[in-house]
């Protein structure tokens, strides 16, 4: 009698996602005991945010699924319906792969299709990075995921304090910490100029990498739609008025998207020989290097505030979209106002590095991560869990 392999499907939605949860999938490919099946949707398929499907073939993933279920329109309704759509092609693949669990991570809205079609079909949902606290719609989604699901693995300590705070069972805690601690870890400090520079990748001017150069990511905040492009105006005016080198990367599809993505065209068209290169999307390892090796990184990704953090590279947050996240010393919150950006950034350049911080966890965590996960057993049924005090 042979044993089973333990079939798990993973869900990545977006380009972060795969940044975060790379060295995961890669000790559960590797693991004898397991199945894997990746599910590729949202934006991961699009080629207008850089089709971060192609990077995961590029590193020998196969894609088991693909699944299209996004309306274009960037405002809330087309979002509402995104999910709608995602229900419904998210239920006919877990019916037919039939895993043992689901993995996911983070506040997507298309991440919340995937976990309400798992747990109604009584499949067992693994969700990592609950319990964190930010401002948008993500905050309302992340919690409503994490109640969903059967097992957690929250990225600090206050986040699993929270996710035990909500009722859930400490039995269910399978870990705590980033696995992009690990992505950090690994990857090459050195800037691949050669593939970077290339006509194919990206618009602007060339950036010369031996000069100081700033890292742009904003994101529209949904709760805030119709000032995205107010907000995005008042930044890009100030990396302008700074005179230094940009490397930007285009905003996800939340709403509102396509208004700051149209405030970079016409920023771009008003200043054609302003020093800003506009990519649509790195792998794991290029963006931890230019990163890294950025005097500053402005802008809302929370992609900052945790890796920047392990990284120590000093960060100019914009705007409320990661309110209430936790963040360390490297971090400077600012109003999306032009003059609060421009002092901040200069503040920021002077510090050059700050120390490493442990906050997410440390290198190494992955490993320990899939370890645990493979010693799961499924189940369907959860209670809310309270000890009277």
């Amino acid at each position: 009698m042979t044993n089973k392999k333990i079939r798990i499907a993973v869900v990545l939605v977006d380009r972060a996602n795969y940044g975060r949860l790379k060295p995961v999938m890669v000790g559960l490919r590797e693991h004898p005991d397991v199945d894997l099946h990746v599910i590729c949707a949202g934006t991961m398929l699009l080629g207008k945010y850089g089709k971060t499907l192609n990077v995961l073939k590029q590193d020998g993933f196969d894609i088991a699924e693909q699944i299209y279920m996004e309306v274009e329109g960037s405002v809330p309704s087309t979002m509402a319906k995104s999910v709608g759509f995602g229900v419904i092609e998210f239920t006919g693949v877990l019916q037919r792969l039939q895993p043992d669990f689901v993995v996911m991570i983070g506040d997507r809205y298309e991440a919340i299709s995937a976990a309400i079609a798992t747990v109604y079909q009584n499949l067992c949902l693994i969700h990592f990075q609950g319990g964190e606290v930010t401002g948008s719609i993500d905050e309302l989604t992340r919690h409503a995921i994490t109640k969903l699901a059967h097992y957690h693995v929250p990225a600090t300590q206050r986040s699993c304090d929270y996710v035990l705070a909500m009722g859930e069972d400490p039995k269910s805690i399978v870990h705590i910490g980033c696995p992009s601690v690990d992505v950090i870890n690994d990857a090459s400090k050195n800037i691949p100029e050669e593939a970077l520079q290339s006509l194919s990748m990206g618009v602007g001017p060339s950036i010369d990498f031996d000069e100081p150069y700033l890292m742009v990511i904003f994101h529209p905040v949904t709760t805030e739609v119709h000032d995205a492009e107010e907000q995005m105006k008042e930044l890009l005016s100030a990396i302008h008025e700074t005179g230094i080198q940009t490397i930007l990367l285009w905003p996800n599809i939340d709403a509102g998207s396509d208004t700051v993505a149209q405030e970079i065209r016409r920023f771009r068209e008003q200043y054609p020989k302003a020093l800003l290169h506009a990519y649509k999307n790195f792998e794991p390892e290029v963006f931890i290097s230019v990163l890294s090796n950025a005097i500053c990184a402005v802008g809302n990704s929370s992609s900052f505030i945790r890796d920047g953090s392990v990284i120590g590279v000093p960060v100019v947050l914009v705007g409320s979209r990661q309110d209430g996240r936790e963040w360390g010393e490297a971090v400077t919150r600012v109003e999306p106002v032009k003059t609060e950006i421009i002092v901040a950034i200069e503040a920021q350049v002077k510090v050059k590095k700050y120390p490493a911080s442990e906050l997410y966890g440390k290198p190494g965590i992955s490993k320990e991560i899939v370890g645990k996960l493979v010693e799961l057993k499924p189940y369907a049924q959860k209670k809310l869990y309270y000890t009277a005090d």
